[in-house]
């Protein structure tokens, strides 16, 4: 098995592409070793020193590491894991993620917010999953204009995460929906 890597915006996060499917349904995220005993394969790259998280794409293994250490130690062994746990045939997920839970809207909330996804998963979503990350709707203030968005994988911590968020999101968001006021990031 090849596996190919590509750097990524955030220099931290490193993207790997095994040349398969890892999860074609939804994107999963584990912040650490807890949240990866739901994968196998997760869990096997939080026992690499020096991970700090791991992000599934439909087709690519994001990993991101703390500043302690570099690319160089660590990345034989990702690389391994990854090997491993692909070629191993147990599964990739041993419990189901359900899908992201927001707030209810209604009203004319609820059709701007339809348009927010909408732009978010068509527009969006895709131009950053090339980076290695995801961004996910979390919620809108109505009152303020103000879109809240979570950022994962690549896109977390990302030095450029910022300049994404209000030169490229808000201002298409802006663009299509005169409602919005301003996007900003929520843990």
């Amino acid at each position: 098995m090849f596996i190919q890597t590509e750097a990524t915006p955030n220099p931290n996060t490193l993207k790997f592409l095994p040349g398969r499917e890892i999860s074609p349904d939804q994107p999963r995220e584990f912040e650490n070793a807890e949240d990866a005993e739901a994968s196998p394969l997760a869990a096997d790259l939080f026992l690499v020193d020096g991970v700090s998280g791991v992000f599934f794409g439909e087709d690519f293994v994001a990993v991101t590491k703390t500043d302690d250490y570099e690319w160089d130690h660590i990345k034989p062994f990702l690389l391994g894991a990854i090997m491993d746990g692909l070629q191993s045939g147990r599964p990739l997920f041993e419990t189901s993620q359900s899908g992201v839970d927001h707030a209810e809207y209604d009203g004319a909330d609820a059709e701007v917010v339809k348009e927010i996804i909408d732009l978010i998963d068509t527009r969006v979503r895709p131009a950053v999953a090339r980076d290695g990350g995801d961004i996910l709707f979390h919620s809108y203030v109505a009152d303020s204009g103000l879109v809240r968005l979570r950022m994962r994988g690549a896109c977390s911590g990302c030095p450029s995460s910022t300049m994404t968020l209000k030169a490229g999101i808000e201002n298409l968001l802006r663009h299509y929906i005169p409602e919005i006021q301003g996007v900003e990031a929520v843990e």
